[in-house]
C-alpha cells in the first residue's frame, strides 16, 4: 500500500472563471484550463504523454490533444462515477507516473452544466443492468434526482444520530462564508445566515435549497509529475502522499437502498483505511480538509468515516467554528460546491494544492498535510496531499 506514497506530484493547476453561462464549447473550457495548468507548471504541451477524465466529460482525450497543441500520449483513462471519482485520477495519474508509463500526466474536467446538460434533473440507467433494474423499483415513487436520492441517506443519518437541519445549515453557513471571501467564487460577497438557509425552499426533505450544491460552467485541470521531476519545475510541488478509491458489497450509483444500512459511511470508510495506511499519517495529521459537498449535510457522515470524530458526533464537533479557517479543522476554504462551483469536486483538488503551497485566499497557518475526498453514497475516492519538505 506504501508504493505510491510521495512518488508523484501535482506540479500545476489551472482553471476557467465559474459561471451560469460560459459561452464558449466545453472543449475550449477544456483547453483553456489545461493551458493554465501547464503554464503554472512552466511545462509545453509537447510534454504531455498522459490524460485523465471522466467518462462524464465530453471532451475525447485525441480532440483535446490536438486542440492543446500535443504530440503523443502514452497514457489515456477515464474514471466513472463523475464526483465519486473526483479523485480517483489523481490515483491513476499516480500509477501511470510511478509505474514509469508516463513523465507528465493531465487529468482535467470540463463542463457547461448550468448552461447545457443539467445534474439536477432526473437520472436514467439505460440497458439491463441489475443497477437499471433496481433503479425501476424506486424511480416510481419519486426517488429520480440526485437531490432526493440522498435525502434518503441523510433522512436515515438523521435518525441515527439526531442530527437536525440547523446541523445541516452550519455546513452550508460555513460554505458561503469561505466563498464570500474568494473572488473566483460564484458566491463571492454573499454569505447567508442560518435564518437564510431554513427558509430556502425545500427540494427533497430534509434537503433545502441551501444544502444543495451549484450546477456550473467551467473547467480544471492538474499536471501531475514524478516527485523528483516536480522540483526543477516552475510551480511549487504538492506532493500525492496518498490516493485511493472504494466501493464496498451493495455500493449503487446514487442508490445504495438495497443494503443493511443506507447512510453513505461505508464506501467513505474503505477509503479513509487505504489513504491512512498509504500515507502513514492519519486524522491528526490532517490541517485542513476538502470535504466532497454535492450536498451540505454530506460532510457531517464523512467526518465520522474518516475518523475526524465518534459515530454521531459530526454534529457537535462542527458547532464554535471549528470547521472555519482558524478553527482546529478548516473545511473548505474555497467555498467548496456549495460557494464555489461545482466541477465534480475537482476544484477542490486545486485549492487543496493553493492551500499547501501557500496561495489561497482564506489561507491556513502552517498546513502541511490535507485529506481531499469525493461523492459519497456511490464508489467514492479520495487523496492526502502533502506540502514538500
Amino acid at each position: 500500500m506504501t508504493m505510491l506514497r510521495n512518488k508523484a506530484a501535482i506540479s500545476g493547476i489551472g482553471a476557467t472563471e465559474f459561471s451560469k453561462n460560459s459561452g464558449r464549447s466545453e472543449l475550449r473550457l477544456a483547453v483553456e484550463a489545461i493551458s493554465a495548468a501547464l503554464k503554472d507548471a512552466g511545462l509545453k504541451a509537447a510534454d504531455v504523454d498522459g490524460l485523465v477524465t471522466y467518462t462524464m466529460d465530453a471532451n475525447a482525450e485525441n480532440e483535446v490533444l490536438r486542440s492543446m497543441g500535443g504530440r503523443d500520449l502514452n497514457y489515456f483513462g477515464r474514471v466513472h462515477y463523475g464526483g465519486g471519482g473526483a479523485c480517483a485520477i489523481l490515483l491513476q495519474a499516480a500509477m501511470a507516473i510511478a509505474t514509469g508509463v508516463c513523465k507528465t500526466v493531465v487529468c482535467y474536467r470540463a463542463m457547461n452544466e448550468r448552461s447545457e446538460s443539467r445534474f439536477g434533473g432526473a437520472i436514467g440507467f439505460g440497458g439491463i443492468s441489475s443497477e437499471a433494474v433496481l433503479t425501476a423499483f424506486h424511480t416510481v415513487h419519486g426517488l429520480q434526482t440526485a437531490a432526493a436520492m440522498m435525502a434518503m441517506t441523510m433522512r436515515r443519518y438523521m435518525h441515527d444520530t439526531g442530527a437536525t437541519s440547523e446541523d445541516f445549515a452550519r455546513i452550508s453557513i460555513n460554505a458561503r462564508f469561505h466563498a464570500a471571501s474568494n473572488p473566483k467564487a460564484y458566491f463571492y460577497g454573499k454569505p447567508i445566515t442560518l435564518e437564510d438557509h431554513q427558509t430556502s425552499r425545500m427540494i427533497c426533505d430534509p434537503l433545502r435549497l441551501l444544502d444543495c450544491c451549484q450546477e456550473s460552467d467551467g473547467a480544471v485541470a492538474i499536471v501531475v509529475t514524478s516527485a523528483e521531476r516536480a522540483r526543477d519545475l516552475k510551480g511549487k510541488p504538492v506532493l500525492i502522499r496518498a490516493a485511493a478509491q472504494g466501493a464496498t458489497a451493495g455500493t449503487m450509483q446514487m442508490t445504495s437502498f438495497y443494503r443493511g444500512n443506507i447512510a453513505p459511511l461505508e464506501e467513505a470508510s474503505l477509503v479513509a483505511r487505504q489513504l491512512y495506511e498509504m500515507s502513514g499519517l492519519g486524522p491528526s495529521d490532517m490541517d485542513a480538509a476538502i470535504l466532497y459537498d454535492h450536498f451540505g449535510p454530506a460532510v457531517l457522515p464523512q467526518l465520522e468515516a474518516y475518523g475526524f470524530c465518534a459515530p454521531g458526533e459530526a454534529k457537535d464537533f462542527i458547532k464554535d467554528g471549528r470547521i472555519a479557517v482558524g478553527g482546529a479543522l478548516p473545511v473548505n476554504t474555497h467555498g467548496g460546491q456549495l460557494g464555489e462551483a461545482y466541477i465534480n469536486g475537482v476544484n477542490g483538488i486545486t485549492e487543496a494544492v493553493r492551500q499547501l503551497r501557500g496561495e489561497a485566499v482564506n489561507q491556513v497557518a502552517g498546513v502541511r498535510n490535507m485529506l481531499v475526498t469525493a461523492g459519497n453514497g456511490l464508489p467514492t475516492s479520495g487523496a492526502i496531499l502533502g506540502a514538500p519538505p
